[in-house]
């Protein structure tokens, strides 16, 4: 219940699926949050799109529910502060209105116009990279352009050529948690950390983080068209009137807006993962790992950097796969629940602790059965738009409870895979393997999750309380750093421990091997999915896997 002698943020969680809007205390405690859907739009040659102005009603009529049926005296809400999915390309005018529909973070039709600007003469063995060009981003920013479109670098040149006439009515191209700054406060500007996608800042003095010439150039971007800087976390301005309005904000006072931040570093805040080498997994529809460092480096060839973050003075280093919990609901939307002649009954709200409970029926290791989540592409450790998952070594004995077990394992297979390459960033400091990995999103959910997390990352997994409204819980505590009612070091505690899930040593063995395998599955098919990409004919085409049905993994993606 709602205390009237506390203070709120309303913090925003934008995410693939829908957004989220809470009533945080500004402790970090998540008083209450409601949720509304907003429609991912797929298509041909790698299309993945979405209506901002979808993304704004869907946050208002959140909002307005929230305080309806948890309403807060109007002066106890003291700011807004907004976390999104991010490497998303919003074009919007000099009136802030949005020109098209936004490229999402899944949007990869600019896969040609990237390896354009990434490419040289002289390139790097095994890439499409420059070996100049990439020492250039790698030196300055930490990190490099990707060369499957899947940034702003590939959307604004795709917009650029294929739609000169939107790229040339654009006064500002935003990522997504700067556009909800602007709806909430009127200006459009970035901050150290949300301008990372572009590839155009000079990342190496934190205190002084700038658009650079250089990269500028690099990336063929126009400064004119990008957003002024402010520092991370801080206050941009007062909420205009209409924002308050359309929100259902009562009252007179001011109420502050905190610049926006990706999802991943709202995420790190909201469980508490913020001092140096504290690791944290969120698996939700898709997976990232991070922890924070007090330098920049990279791993171009596993697709690892090191970016900055919202914490002063600190760097983080992050490494994101594509497809996670969204393996589990493609599970169960099109195999299990599948609407087709063979359907016996619908999707039940019960499905996933239906899931888990199936699962646990099958030994450790799924009785052989290896299944790759690789759906859409992957990200870390390999930047590889064509691999495609499966389930491998079946046989005549392989029951449900072993296909279901093994899809659960194998999205941590992939996970322990993605780990120990960002892991080996600070091996030269101080390994992060000594600390619990704290886990959030919806597979931190299941206790089966983390279990055979523990078991296949051999490392003691540490469940967040309501681990589902960690990004949530992130944007209450930016929030409320921003407007001084909450300090960074008082961050870590705010995010509860749930319990603590130790590894099985004596599954250590059968887990190992089953990894070695599950690597050698990819590295020898890379071949055979190249192959099986590459249309037949020309009235074949390549399909996008990730449009399914259903809800998501209690994720913010």
């Amino acid at each position: 219940m709602p205390l009237h002698n506390e203070r709120y943020v309303l913090a925003i969680d934008l995410g693939t699926s829908g957004a989220k809007v809470a009533l945080v205390t500004t402790t970090g405690r998540v008083v209450a949050h409601e949720k509304e859907h907003v429609d991912l739009i797929l298509g041909e040659g790698g299309l993945a799109e979405q209506d901002p102005d979808s993304w704004w009603q869907a946050i208002c009529l959140a909002s307005r529910r929230l305080l309806q049926r948890h309403p807060v005296p109007a002066e106890a809400i003291v700011s807004a502060c907004a976390g999104s999915q991010w490497s998303c390309t919003v074009a919007v005018d000099a009136n802030g209105v949005a020109l098209r529909h936004a490229h999402s973070w899944l949007d990869s039709r600019g896969r040609k116009q990237a390896r354009r600007v990434v490419g040289g003469w002289i390139r790097v063995p095994g890439t499409p990279y420059s070996a100049r060009k990439l020492m250039t981003w790698l030196r300055r920013t930490g990190g490099a352009p990707s060369i499957d479109g899947k940034d702003p670098v590939g959307q604004i040149h795709w917009i650029r050529t294929e739609e000169p006439q939107v790229y040339a009515a654009t006064r500002w191209f935003l990522d997504a948690p700067e556009y909800l700054t602007l709806r909430l406060s009127g200006r459009a500007v970035a901050t150290p950390d949300s301008i990372v996608p572009r590839w155009c800042t000079d990342n190496r003095d934190l205190s002084n983080v700038q658009y650079d010439t250089k990269l500028l150039a690099l990336t063929g971007i126009e400064r004119e068209k990008l957003p002024d800087l402010v520092p991370s976390a801080s206050v941009v301005g007062p909420m205009t009137p209409t924002a308050r309005s359309e929100l259902g904000l009562g009252g007179e006072h001011e109420i502050a807006v905190v610049a926006g931040v990706g999802d991943t570093i709202a995420a790190a805040i909201g469980a508490g993962a913020v001092n140096d080498y504290q690791p944290y997994l969120y698996i939700g529809t898709s997976a990232w790992y991070s922890y924070h460092l007090p330098h920049k480096r990279a791993d171009v060839m596993r697709s690892v950097f090191t970016l900055p973050s919202v914490v002063p003075e600190r760097y983080w280093a992050v490494g994101i796969q594509e497809t996670a919990g969204k393996a589990v609901e493609w599970l169960l939307d099109n195999v299990i629940f599948a609407s087709d002649e063979f359907a016996s009954e619908a999707r039940s709200e019960d499905a996933l602790a239906r899931l888990n409970a199936v699962g646990m029926a099958a030994p450790a290791g799924s009785n052989g059965v290896i299944f790759t989540p690789w759906l859409n592409g992957e990200r870390t450790p390999v930047d590889d738009n064509d691999v495609r998952g499966g389930w491998h070594n079946l046989s005549l004995k392989t029951t449900r409870a072993d296909l279901v077990r093994s899809v659960i394992e194998g999205v941590m297979f992939n996970a322990r895979w993605m780990i120990e390459s960002v892991d080996r960033l600070a091996k030269k400091d101080r390994p992060p393997v000594s600390l619990p990995i704290r886990f959030i999103g919806g597979g931190a959910s299941s206790d089966l999750f983390c279990q055979v997390a523990a078991n296949i990352l051999g490392r003691s997994i540490a469940q967040v309380r309501d681990p589902v409204s960690a990004n949530l819980r992130g944007a209450g505590l930016l929030g409320a750093i921003g407007t001084g009612h909450l300090k960074w070091s008082q961050v870590s505690d705010a995010a509860e421990i749930a319990r603590t899930f130790s590894p099985e040593l004596s599954l250590r063995k059968l887990y190992d091997r089953r990894f070695e395998a599950f690597v050698r599955i990819y590295k020898g098919n890379k071949a055979v999915y190249r192959d099986l990409a590459a249309p037949v004919g020309k009235h074949e085409t390549k399909t996008n896997e990730l449009a399914g049905q259903g809800q998501l993994l209690g994720s913010s993606d």
